[in-house]
């Protein structure tokens, strides 16, 4: 996703510009460090308390030039006209936010005010269009049979059958339609630019797993299948690109 966001920025800013970035749901601060980190004026927004410490905890033990560049905010993303005046930013991140909200439409529209024009809207949601993947790939044929007909991801049987802890994602957790979300980024003055499929071969990989040794070629292959259909389309995350208009 890091890849698609850098290739995104390159094709849309001028080389060596300094961007207004804002990170509705922050989490850790990794995408906040790491665009921190290229020279870029970043806002984290974030309201749980101990991912806020942890954000801390990292920015802290940076250069002081990465740590003037960046920001946090304790607060809610559906709040984000209380923080900041409409238009004041050039890139907004909303990643693996959408998922956690009943009602994303509110929280949508916040974000597409933030926007300067020509801004750029990153959002990373799960794929509601391919719920069945991740049970259909692990044997689990009822779970994948119920999850043709909702948006809403189920709990797995298998791991609550043999004690384990929940596989991520957690129950509850609500996807998203591409169709259904092109028409809302319409809606709100940042129509679809392009989009990326993320964890289209990995989704199945247990929490905790250890690092392949040949993660390069791991990653060159997710993010080929990430920009190529019918691969993409399957996807258990996408990565949409609105465009400010």
């Amino acid at each position: 996703m890091a890849r698609h966001l850098d290739e995104q920025i390159a094709g849309r800013f001028p080389v060596g510009k300094r961007l207004r970035v804002l990170d509705v749901g922050m989490g850790r601060g990794a995408q906040s460090l790491r665009l921190a980190r290229a020279g870029h004026q970043v806002t984290g927004l974030e309201r749980d308390a101990v991912r806020i410490a942890a954000a801390r905890e990292a920015l802290a033990g940076q250069p002081e030039g990465i740590r003037e560049r960046m920001r946090i905010i304790e607060g809610d993303g559906r709040d984000t006209g209380v923080h900041f005046l409409p238009g004041s930013f050039d890139v907004v991140l909303c990643h693996g936010v959408l998922m956690y909200v009943e009602e994303p439409d509110p929280l949508l529209a916040g974000l597409a005010r933030m926007l300067a024009p020509g801004g750029l809207l990153s959002l990373l949601v799960r794929n509601g269009d391919a719920l069945a993947m991740r049970p259909g790939l692990d044997g689990e044929w009822a779970g994948a049979l119920a999850a043709f007909d909702t948006t809403h991801l189920l709990p797995r049987s298998r791991s609550e059958s043999d004690g384990a802890a929940p596989a991520r994602p957690r129950p509850g957790v609500r996807a998203d339609r591409l169709a259904t979300l092109t028409a809302k980024l319409a809606g709100i003055g940042a129509p679809l630019h392009t989009w990326y499929g993320v964890r289209v071969f990995t989704d199945t990989a247990p929490d905790g797993a250890p690092v392949p040794d040949d993660l390069d070629t791991l990653l060159a292959v997710e993010d080929r299948a990430g920009r190529t259909d019918p691969y993409r389309g399957v996807a258990a995350l996408l990565h949409l690109c609105g465009v400010r208009g």
